[in-house]
Parts: C-alpha cells; structure tokens; sequence
C-alpha cells in the first residue's frame, strides 16, 4: 500500500510540475534585454552596494546586456513586428540599447542614460540625498 501512495504522489507531482512548467510564459528576446537593462541600472542607483559589489555586478550585467543586445538587433522575428514594444525600443534606440549606444557616443552607460533621460551632471551634483 505504501508503493501505492508513493507512486500516486509522484504522478501528482510530475503532472503537476508539466503544467507549471508547460504553462509558463515565453520571454522573447527584446523583453530579456529590457530585462537586463533594467538590472543594470538599478545596479548603478542602488544605495545597498559598495564599490566592489557593484563593479562585479556591473560586469556581469554589462556582458549579459551585450550579448542580448546583440541579439535583439540580430532577432528576425523582430523585423515588420507591429506590436508596441518593439516599435518603441527601435524608435528609442539610445535607451533601448544603451551598451551600442554609449560606446557610439563615446560616453559611458550611465552617463548616456543620464543625458538620455535628461539629468545633467550639474543638476545631479545639486540634488539632495532624501528619505526614500
């Protein structure tokens, strides 16, 4: 009877892991980049960080974010796609691919972003640390 009970909630566990992981959600390649690139830049703003985690992090994640830039410029399934994501990432391209981008511009990435985004090095230096 124990041989029973043990099968039985192998089965359940096997049919159950089939769903959740045949059900799960397929991440193309643009929102894995918009992925990274959001890990990258709540890397350099985090305050939890000392140099030397944040210099590993940021290597990681600038390696990761080149290779999936790279293949999201590459991604022919990409080309003609109509949907909103994808039109807003190639019409924004300086912050989209931020890597490509700053290495064009000469500038590093959190700099481009900076300026990107429009916060000058002047108004940051002015800027006040709050409360979060």
């Amino acid at each position: 009877m124990t041989k029973i009970n043990l099968r039985n909630l192998s089965l359940i566990v096997s049919f159950i892991t089939a769903i959740i992981y045949g059900s799960a959600a397929h991440a193309g390649t643009l929102e894995n980049m918009e992925r990274e690139r959001a890990i990258l830049i709540e890397t350099y703003l985090s305050f939890d960080l000392n140099e030397k985690q944040r210099s590993q992090r940021l290597a990681i994640s600038k390696k990761r974010l080149t290779d999936l830039e790279r293949l999201v410029l590459r991604d022919k399934s990409l080309l003609g796609s109509n949907r909103g994501m994808v039109r807003s990432a190639f019409n924004n391209y300086d912050l989209s691919f931020l890597l490509h981008a700053s290495l064009e511009k000469n500038r590093t990435v959190f700099e481009h972003w900076l300026q990107e985004i429009g916060v000058s090095s002047s108004s940051l230096m002015k800027a006040r640390l709050g409360r979060r």
